[in-house]
């Protein structure tokens, strides 16, 4: 979810704070200052979140199924080495010895019972995806190797590095044993959410690590130390609360980041990631690093390779059936912004009979509220999320979007990473991404229709004023 400035900087500007000012803030942070620069995406409140209870009705559930008393039979393992996976589109490359077997179901990963529940009842889960067979086994084997993952959003890769974080926690042991770092408020929330429901009969602790203020009255100094056993959160965060003593990492046995290829760019969070990686080394060396994400460039790659543990494993997606080669993508030509409007209005969400819910990218606040009050004026209830918002209205907005409450949803690149909605049907790109790769994890399942102007490659759809052009582009891509 790159892009979206802090609401205190954004604030200040019309336009997103590019990936180069936001390592300046970086560089900036270790300099005098009276008031504490703010991280894009590094917010929350500091409400504690409520234990699930487990219903009647799903413990006779559970009861049902025998979920408590499922055991692991060696006798149905199967002896599949990565070097030969099933999927011949998932590269897997391991280092020494240690054979891996590619998991065909839950009970091959020798998972604990609880964890087993929480796959079954909660998550709903029959067997793991490709990538979860093939990337599960090497995290979840000793020696630990530390792994390097490029898998696509949609293919499964929460599911890996979370299951790998629930399955290292010693219950006993009441302190931070593993770390996952993400690079916005939203994407940290939405990987806890799944945690907790993953975890939820394992008794395992976990704890959101993002600001507590969304205001310039930053409270974190005043924030108890943490003593959850599993911690998500933004790495401006992370890194104070380590530099305060208020989050330990001397029990740290799996580090996590993902959307790493962000993390570990050099105009992204480089600093603040490799600061927080040397801190839990000194006190713990073997610690477990596993990096994902769905886009690593050559620059990137490389300097990762050299900064993870020499013997690591690596993981990469050639081609997968949520590619972005599956999804239909459409280019239109549009001479200003009054005739993008009117394509929306009148060729596609007018049009569109299957469209579901509806995100629309926009470069600027300015855009997304021109764009905001030009289709509330024509009647669609749509809303708008941006840096510039509370953290407090952040939240709102894309809990209600995430429940199915609003249909049309004007964003600015704050929620283009990680950000998982299934009911997203259609991506609309007001402006040309600043970088096409951070839309790659909403439009690889959605129809994707860019609004652009003169000097782009030439449109799919040939006339932004024809109504027949549209249907039958809607039509091919089962909009209509």
């Amino acid at each position: 979810m790159a892009g979206a400035t802090e609401a205190s900087a954004s604030a200040e500007t019309d336009s997103v704070t590019p990936a180069s000012a936001v390592g300046s803030n970086i560089e900036l942070e270790n300099k005098p200052q009276t008031e504490e620069i703010k991280r894009w995406g590094d917010v929350v409140d500091d409400e504690e979140q409520p234990s699930d209870t487990v219903s009647s009705s799903e413990d006779k559930v559970v009861e049902e199924l025998k979920v408590d008393k499922l055991s692991i039979d060696d006798t149905k393992k199967i002896n599949k080495f990565l070097d030969d996976p099933e999927d011949s589109s998932i590269q897997a490359v391991t280092s020494g010895d240690t054979p891996y077997a590619s998991a065909s179901t839950f009970e091959d990963l020798n998972l604990s019972p609880e964890l087993l529940k929480g796959l079954y009842v909660e998550m709903k889960f029959q067997k793991p995806s490709k990538i979860q067979a093939i990337s599960l086994p090497m995290i979840l084997t000793p020696p630990y190797k530390d792994l390097i993952a490029q898998a696509h959003n949609g293919s499964g890769k929460t599911t890996c590095f979370v299951l790998g974080m629930l399955s290292r926690v010693n219950p006993d042991v009441k302190r931070p044993q593993a770390l996952c770092i993400c690079p916005t408020r939203e994407l940290s929330i939405q990987n806890l959410e799944v945690l907790q429901k993953m975890g939820k009969y394992t008794g395992i602790s976990s704890e959101c690590a993002v600001p507590m203020e969304s205001a310039n009255n930053d409270r974190s100094r005043s924030r108890p130390p943490i003593f959850a056993q599993v911690v998500i959160g933004s790495p401006g965060t992370i890194k104070r609360l380590m530099s305060q003593k208020k989050l330990s990492v001397i029990d740290m046995r799996v580090l996590v980041f993902d959307e790493a290829d962000h993390m570990l760019a050099k105009d992204g969070f480089q600093d603040d990631s490799l600061r927080i990686m040397k801190d839990i080394e000194r006190f713990n060396a073997h610690c477990q690093v596993l990096l994902f994400s769905a886009t690593f460039d050559e620059t990137v790659k490389n300097f990762v390779s050299r900064i993870v543990k020499k013997d690591h494993n690596q993981l990469f997606v050639k081609k997968e059936e949520l590619s972005l080669d599956s999804v239909k993508q459409y280019k239109v030509y549009c001479p200003d912004e009054m005739v993008k409007i009117l394509v929306i209005k009148d060729r596609i969400l007018e049009l569109g009979e299957n469209l579901g819910q509806t995100i629309i990218f926009v470069n600027t606040k300015r855009s997304a509220a021109m764009l905001h009050k030009a289709l509330v004026d024509l009647g669609y209830e749509v809303t708008t999320i941006h840096g510039a918002l509370t953290h407090e209205d952040r939240d709102k907005i894309v809990k209600e979007f995430k429940d199915g409450l609003t249909q049309v949803l004007i964003s600015t690149d704050l929620l283009a990473r990680g950000f998982d909605q299934q009911q997203v049907n259609l991506v609309i790109n007001y402006d040309l991404p600043v970088n096409m790769r951070l839309h790659q994890s909403l439009i690889m399942r959605c129809t994707c229709i860019g609004l652009v102007e003169q000097g782009v490659l030439a449109a799919k759809v040939p006339s932004w004023n024809s109504e027949e052009d549209f249907k039958i582009a809607l039509k091919e891509a089962g909009l209509l």
